[in-house]
């Protein structure tokens, strides 16, 4: 018997609602503090194939805002994504603005 785990993906938290996800926003995050670089991810390579590309995009979505909001960021100014055959990772840097 074949038992899959870990089709799931990544929820949203609650306090996460509020990070906005920025691309090269540079100019924008002008007098914000700087919480650190953070990495979202979603898929293995035993489950890339049972979750649908928006799905697991959806979760590194999801994981990168709630690391966020761990952190106490609003903001997340993301990197170029990332190219994985199994999943889908996101780098960016979190900040805390105004």
């Amino acid at each position: 018997m074949l038992i899959l785990v870990g089709c799931e993906t990544t929820q949203l938290h609650s306090d996460s609602n509020s990070v906005r996800i920025r691309w090269d926003a540079a100019e924008q995050l002008e007098g914000c503090s700087d919480k650190g670089t953070i990495i979202g991810s979603e898929g293995s390579w035993y489950s890339f194939w049972l979750i649908s590309n928006r799905a697991l995009t959806d979760g590194a979505l999801n994981d990168i805002k709630n690391q966020a909001a761990q952190r106490g960021a609003n903001t997340v100014d993301l990197y170029s994504p990332q190219n994985f055959g199994t999943s889908v990772t996101l780098l960016g840097n979190a900040y805390d603005c105004p």
